[in-house]
């Protein structure tokens, strides 16, 4: 919701103290300040894994970009290069272990991805609960925000199958979130989440070292414009891949359709299209106004734990930059999808009568609504209890105002016919 505040809201002192003792570490020669080289991360995590097959060496292009402007653009404090460096590893180790699995399995990446629902919208547009919505439903399939987090399983997984012992993976989710509550407890506001919640697919996406995620904690202008000019096919089809492996390891039918939402599609259409040809698209909508706050917001909470230097101004012009960038290309790229593949749906129509815009929304989808309506009823019941408070923001503690906003994107609101909000803005 619009909150009267004029400032951001700043971070927690966990991550100043984190900072200051990681700074300590340093001077006293206890620790290595961490090198933010492609090369030296690469052979640091083959010697973690034992491996050294990597997959596609597409992601090494936008890797060197974004390692660049972590260095150059980012001004991370002790915290935030501390954290990257365990994000890079992570990614890096978890590409190794998946090159196991498919040497392992062939079959996996025969599993066939037929006809996969996608949500397609703006941050804060109402995609979490539309995506939430359709996980109830038994008939598709979903991440969930540990597989997100860590979508490659662990090499001994064979023995979770088997029922010797337990998947860690939803462990570390709980971990990485208790963390991430430490440094930010308006997280949760923002982004309920568990780790067997339903969860977006942009984790897999950074897989490739690619996509918004890291423009949502990092200041790294660059990076930004270069995914915004490449071709983001290969990531996409890294993504499938690891739908594929995530789905076996699930051990469900490959028949079922999986739910995919992500506001990196609205980008990226294209190269979404050219690997799942045959996907249906559901394009949500809210007005600019909530959503351009509201990310700003999102990018504000997340970007002030990993730098000292952040200024809310520019979030907010960023964030409105992006924001059109985004709506322009889903305009231009969805005149390529046949209309029958594609609904568009308006956050306050959810607000009004969610029922009913879940039964047109099973319409266009072709399937009874009946079998998932006591699903949804339950994962409504349980985000109340997930968001304990909402979500506060005001434009103006970016420097933006409505007019501003307005101006940039009153043409995108008029033609899809979204219309304004009030004060009260409820964040999803």
């Amino acid at each position: 919701m619009q909150s009267s505040e004029s400032q951001p809201p700043r971070r927690t002192p966990f991550i100043s103290l984190l900072d200051a003792g990681l700074r300590a570490g340093r001077a006293t020669g206890l620790m290595r300040s961490p090198v933010l080289e492609r090369e030296a991360l690469m052979a640091d995590a083959a010697r973690v894994a034992g491996l050294d097959d990597f997959g596609d060496a597409w992601f090494t292009g936008p890797f060197e970009v974004l390692l660049d402007a972590v260095r150059h653009e980012a001004r991370l404090n002790a915290a935030g290069e501390f954290a990257a460096i365990q994000q890079f590893r992570k990614v890096l180790v978890d590409r190794l272990w998946a090159q196991q699995w498919f040497a392992r399995h062939p079959e996996i990446l025969a599993r066939p991805l037929k006809r996969p629902v996608v949500i397609v919208g703006p941050m804060r547009s109402g995609t979490t609960r539309m995506h939430r919505l359709l996980a109830a439903d038994r008939r598709f399939s979903h991440l969930r925000s540990f597989e997100t987090i860590s979508p490659v399983p662990r090499p001994d997984f064979e023995e979770v199958l088997a029922g010797r012992k337990a998947d860690f993976r939803p462990v570390l989710a709980a971990r990485i979130m208790q963390v991430a509550r430490l440094a930010n407890p308006r997280t949760l506001s923002i982004h309920p989440t568990g780790p067997y919640e339903p969860e977006e697919e942009l984790g897999l996406l950074v897989a490739s070292m690619y996509g918004m995620k890291h423009e949502a904690q990092w200041q790294i202008p660059a990076y930004a414009r270069w995914c915004e000019a490449a071709d983001a096919t290969p990531a996409y089809a890294y993504l499938a891949d690891l739908l594929r492996l995530i789905g076996w390891s699930q051990q469900v039918s490959s028949i079922r359709p999986w739910i995919l939402k992500t506001p990196q599609h609205m980008l990226d259409l294209p190269a979404l299209l050219a690997v799942f040809p045959d996907a249906r698209l559901i394009f949500t909508h809210r007005a600019p106004t909530a959503i351009v706050g509201s990310a700003a917001s999102l990018a504000w909470n997340q970007t002030i734990i990993y730098s000292n230097h952040v200024d809310p101004a520019q979030i907010g012009a960023e964030w409105l930059r992006k924001t059109g960038l985004q709506i322009d290309r889903m305009r231009a790229a969805r005149q390529a999808v046949p209309a029958h593949r594609q609904i568009d749906v308006q956050y306050e129509d959810m607000e009004r009568d969610w029922r009913g815009t879940m039964n047109r929304v099973y319409r266009f989808l072709e399937l009874d609504i009946g079998p998932a309506v006591a699903g949804m009823e339950a994962y409504i019941d349980r985000s109340r209890a997930l968001k304990s408070r909402p979500h506060s923001y005001n434009l103006g503690q970016f420097g933006l105002s409505r007019e501003a906003v307005r101006a940039r994107l009153g043409d995108y609101a008029d033609e899809f016919g979204v219309p304004e909000e009030g004060g009260a803005h409820a964040a999803a």
